[in-house]
C-alpha cells in the first residue's frame, strides 16, 4: 500500500477544527476577491527583508503514514533577526469582539507554517502574528505568541493524531479504487450506435484537460457513457474526483443508478449524493441555529466521527443514507451531506454546488479543483438556471417593515432599513407613470446604503445569537446577495425596476450568464456538457460560455426514423386563439387514440391552457384512463404519476403534463410504457418585461434577439418532451406536434433530423 499522504496545511487544521457557520447560521466570510485585497494591502507594508506568499513544505511519519505537509504563508517578517510568521484575516465582525484566542483555528494554521519553517531552517523559535482587518472600516489588530520548535513539534503530531483514522481509511480505500477502476469493464454487453464514439470523446477531454460541449441524441444512454470514461480517468490517474451536476431530481437518480449498475460490476467507489437544505432537513422550519436546532447545537463536535462511521461502512451515500447517519449522529443532515462530499470520489448534486456563488463548494480548493472534472447533465437547462444564479431581487416592503418593526429596537438597523427604503420611494417616482423601467447602469446609491445595512444587521445578528430575528435574517440574506451579485455587473446587466400594486421590486438581472458560468468552472481540470437537446448548436455553444479551445460534439441518432410516425396538426395555439383550438385538440386526440390503445403523454405551454383541454375532455366519450400533472407535486405523487404508465396495456393513458415540469425531461418509459406524445404549441415562453428586455439586448449584439429570448428556450422544451418517446433500439409509437408554426421553414429547421419525415393532418 502506499502510505503517502499530501494534504495542505488548510485541509487538515478544517478537518480537525472543523471551522463553519451553522452554529450562527448567519455569519459569511469576506468574498474571496475582497480578502485577496486586503491581504495584498497588508503586505504592500512588509520590510524590504519580508516576504510574502511563502512556500512552506514538511515531511513527517505518524502510524506508518507518511505526511507531505504544505501550504503558503501570509507573510514571513524579518524583526531584529526574529522570524514572525505572519497571518492575515479579514473579518467583517467588530474587531472589539475578537480577543486573542478568540479563533483556535487561526492559531493553528499560522503554528503549521512556523512549524514547517523551524524544521526547514533549524530554528528553535519561532513567533507567531495574526493579524486581523476589519473588511469595512480597514482597522487592523494584531496578536503575537512564541513557541519553541518542540512544543510547535507536539502540536503538529496532536493535529496527525486526530487526522489519522480518517487518513488511513482514505489510504486503504484509494487502494480499493484505483484496482477496481483498472478492472472495471463496460457495464453492458454491447455499445449502442453512437455510444462509444461518445464515451471516447469525454475520456479524451479529460486525460488533456480540456472541455467538451456534446449533442447526443435520447435514448443513447448519456449518463452511463459520460461516468464510465470519467470514472476510468481517475483509475488512470488524470483526476481524483468527478462531480455529475443536474437541474432535477430524476436524473440524480439516473446517476446514482448508473453508479449502482457498476458497483454490481465490481467498482469500489464512495459516492454522495447532496439534497438541498430544505429538502433534507429535519425540521419543520429550516433554522441553522443551536437553540432552534438540535442537529445543528453542538455539531462540530460530532461530525468526525459522523462522518468515519459513514465512510467505514457505506460507499453509495444517496439522501437515506445521509439521514440514517445524521440521525444517528444527531448532526444536520446537509451539512453533514457536505462533509462527506469533499471526502468522496463523485458528487452527484444540484447545479448550485459549482455555479451558484451562493452555495458553491467553496472548501473545493484549487488543487482539488484542477483534479477533478465536471459532468454537467442536460446542460441546456444551465441557461436558465445560470441566469436565475446571477440575478438578484429586492423587495422594498421588506425594508419599509424591518424600519417600522426596530423602532426602539437597534436605531442603526431603523434608520439603515429607512435610508434603503427611501432610496426605493425616489426610484418608484423615477418610474413615473411606467410599470416597469431598465436601465444598462448599476444602483450604486443602493448598494452604498446596503452596505452599512449588512453591517448593522450582522452585528447585530452577531450580539443577539441566542434569539435570532427570523424577520431580519432573511432580508439580511437577501441584501447580502444583491451585493454579491452587484460585484459581478458588467455590460451583460441590466437593473429593472418593477411596481407591483403597493410594493416595488428592484432585479440585477443578469441577462447574459456565459461569462460567469465560464469563469465558474475555469478552475476544474475538465467539463463535460451533454443534453440531447444543445440545439442550435451554436446558440447553445454561446450561452454556455464556449471557448475556442474547447470541442465539440454532435452524435446522430442511432434509431431508425421508422421507430417514430411523426405528425403535425396545423392549428394556431397562440394566446388569442387558445379558447378556439381547443375543440380541435380534442378531436385529434379523439381520432389518433381510436387507432390503438396504450400509454400517451399530451404536453401543454402551460397549466391553465392544459386544464381547459382536460376539462373539455372529460364531457366526451373517451375510451381511456386520465391523469394530470398538479402545480407543486411531491416526490411520492410524481412517483405515483409515472407507475400509472404499465407495459402491455389492455387499455388506454392519457397522462396531462407540462413543457417544461417535471415529466417533460428525464424521465424513462421505455418499451410500450409509453406509445405515443402528443406536444400543444412550440413552447414560448409568455411574453414578458424580462424575456423583451433579454430580446432587446441580444438585438444590440448582432443576434435575433426574438430566437434567443423566446424560440429556441421555447423549442428546447418540445424537443425534451417529445423525447420522452423513443428510448431504445426497441421502442416505437408516434409523435403528434401540434400547431400551425411546425410547417414554417424556420421551426421545421429546428426539429431533429429523424422528425422531418412527417406527416400533415388535415382539419
Amino acid at each position: 500500500m502506499d502510505n503517502k499522504i499530501k494534504i495542505s496545511v488548510r485541509s487538515l487544521v478544517e478537518y480537525v477544527y472543523k471551522s463553519g457557520s451553522i452554529e450562527t447560521g448567519f455569519r459569511s466570510a469576506v468574498p474571496l476577491s475582497e480578502g485577496t485585497r486586503i491581504h495584498q494591502r497588508i503586505q504592500k507594508q512588509y520590510g524590504e527583508e519580508d516576504q510574502k506568499e511563502v512556500y512552506l513544505q514538511a515531511g513527517l511519519t505518524f502510524n506508518h503514514l507518511d505526511f507531505q505537509l504544505d501550504g503558503r504563508c501570509d507573510g514571513l517578517i524579518i524583526k531584529n533577526g526574529e522570524r514572525i510568521i505572519d497571518e492575515i484575516k479579514s473579518v467583517s465582525l467588530p474587531l472589539s469582539e475578537i480577543d486573542k484566542f478568540a479563533y483556535p483555528v487561526h492559531w493553528a494554521q499560522a503554528k503549521c507554517y512556523a512549524f514547517m519553517y523551524a524544521k526547514d531552517n533549524n530554528i528553535s523559535n519561532m513567533t507567531v502574528q495574526l493579524t486581523y482587518v476589519h473588511a469595512k472600516t480597514n482597522e487592523v489588530k494584531r496578536f503575537l505568541q512564541s513557541y519553541s520548535f518542540c512544543e510547535l513539534e507536539e502540536f503538529i503530531v496532536h493535529l496527525l493524531e486526530s487526522y489519522s483514522p480518517y487518513a488511513e481509511l482514505r489510504v486503504r480505500h484509494q487502494k480499493d479504487l484505483i484496482k477496481s477502476l483498472q478492472e472495471l469493464t463496460f457495464p453492458f454487453p454491447a455499445y449502442r450506435n453512437g455510444q462509444r464514439k461518445l464515451a471516447g470523446a469525454v475520456y479524451k477531454t479529460i486525460a488533456e484537460g480540456k472541455n467538451l460541449f456534446a449533442n447526443a441524441p435520447t435514448g443513447i444512454g448519456k449518463t452511463i457513457s459520460t461516468l464510465f470514461p470519467a470514472l476510468k480517468a481517475i483509475g488512470e490517474g488524470h483526476i481524483q474526483r468527478i462531480i455529475y451536476a443536474t437541474a432535477k431530481t430524476i436524473t440524480r437518480q439516473a446517476a446514482e443508478g448508473a453508479i449502482s449498475l457498476m458497483r454490481d460490476n465490481g467498482l469500489n467507489i464512495k459516492s454522495v449524493t447532496i439534497t438541498a437544505k430544505d429538502k433534507i432537513c429535519f425540521k419543520e422550519e429550516t433554522k441553522c441555529h443551536k437553540d432552534s436546532c438540535e442537529f445543528a447545537n453542538g455539531y462540530y463536535d460530532r461530525i468526525n466521527q459522523a462522518v468515519l462511521d459513514l465512510l467505514k461502512n457505506e460507499n453509495m451515500i444517496s439522501r437515506t443514507t445521509i439521514e440514517q447517519y445524521a440521525k444517528k449522529h444527531k448532526v444536520c443532515p446537509f451539512e453533514f451531506s457536505l462533509d462527506a462530499a469533499y471526502a468522496a470520489d463523485a458528487i452527484i448534486g444540484d447545479y448550485n454546488y459549482i455555479f451558484d456563488p451562493r452555495v458553491s463548494l467553496k472548501r473545493l480548493l484549487e488543487e482539488e479543483k484542477k483534479k477533478t472534472a465536471l459532468l454537467i447533465d442536460e446542460a441546456h437547462n444551465l441557461v436558465d438556471r445560470g441566469r436565475e444564479m446571477y440575478s438578484s431581487p429586492l423587495e422594498k416592503s421588506a425594508f419599509l417593515q424591518l424600519s417600522r418593526s426596530f423602532k426602539g429596537k437597534d436605531e442603526r438597523i431603523q434608520k439603515s432599513a429607512k435610508q434603503v427604503n427611501g432610496i426605493f420611494i425616489a426610484l418608484k417616482k423615477k418610474c413615473g407613470e411606467n410599470q416597469e423601467i431598465a436601465e444598462k447602469d448599476p444602483p450604486e446609491e443602493l448598494f452604498e446604503v446596503l452596505e452599512e445595512f449588512v453591517q448593522y444587521a450582522e452585528d447585530y445578528l452577531g450580539q443577539n445569537r441566542d434569539n435570532t430575528d427570523e424577520e431580519l435574517l432573511e432580508v439580511f440574506f437577501a441584501a447580502q446577495n444583491f451585493i454579491r451579485i452587484g460585484k459581478l455587473y458588467d455590460e451583460r446587466f441590466v437593473t429593472y425596476i418593477q411596481k407591483q400594486r403597493n410594493d416595488l421590486n428592484i432585479k440585477l438581472f443578469c441577462l447574459d450568464p456565459s461569462n460567469l458560468l465560464h469563469k465558474a468552472r475555469k478552475g476544474y481540470k475538465s467539463s463535460i456538457f451533454f443534453s440531447a437537446t444543445l440545439m442550435p448548436l451554436n446558440y447553445y455553444l454561446d450561452m454556455l460560455g464556449f471557448q475556442e479551445e474547447d470541442y465539440i460534439l454532435s452524435v446522430p441518432s442511432p434509431f431508425s426514423k421508422d421507430q417514430a410516425k411523426v405528425y403535425i396538426q396545423p392549428l394556431s395555439t397562440r394566446y388569442r386563439d387558445r379558447e378556439g383550438s381547443i375543440g380541435p385538440i380534442v378531436s385529434t386526440i379523439k381520432s389518433m387514440l381510436k387507432e390503438q390503445n396504450g400509454n400517451y403523454l399530451i404536453f401543454f405551454p402551460s397549466y391553465l391552457y392544459m386544464e381547459d383541454v382536460y376539462r373539455r375532455l372529460l364531457n366526451e366519450e373517451l375510451p381511456a384512463h386520465t391523469i394530470i400533472q398538479r402545480t407543486g407535486m411531491d416526490e411520492g405523487e410524481r412517483e405515483k404519476f409515472l407507475d400509472a404508465f404499465q407495459p402491455n396495456p389492455s387499455g388506454t393513458l392519457l397522462g396531462f403534463a407540462v413543457m417544461g415540469g417535471i415529466f417533460s425531461e428525464g424521465i424513462d418509459l421505455q418499451g410500450d410504457r409509453l406509445n405515443g406524445v402528443f406536444v400543444v404549441g412550440v413552447g414560448l415562453p409568455q411574453l414578458g418585461f424580462e424575456r423583451n428586455i433579454m430580446k432587446a439586448y441580444f438585438n444590440q449584439q448582432g443576434k435575433n434577439g426574438y430566437d434567443y429570448a423566446y424560440t429556441y428556450p421555447g423549442m428546447n422544451k418540445v424537443l425534451q418532451a417529445g423525447g420522452r418517446l423513443i428510448r431504445s433500439e426497441d421502442d416505437t409509437g408516434m409523435i403528434v406536434l401540434m400547431d400551425d408554426r411546425y410547417v414554417q421553414a424556420k421551426y421545421r429547421a429546428l426539429l431533429p433530423e429523424e422528425w422531418k419525415d412527417f406527416k400533415v393532418l388535415r382539419r
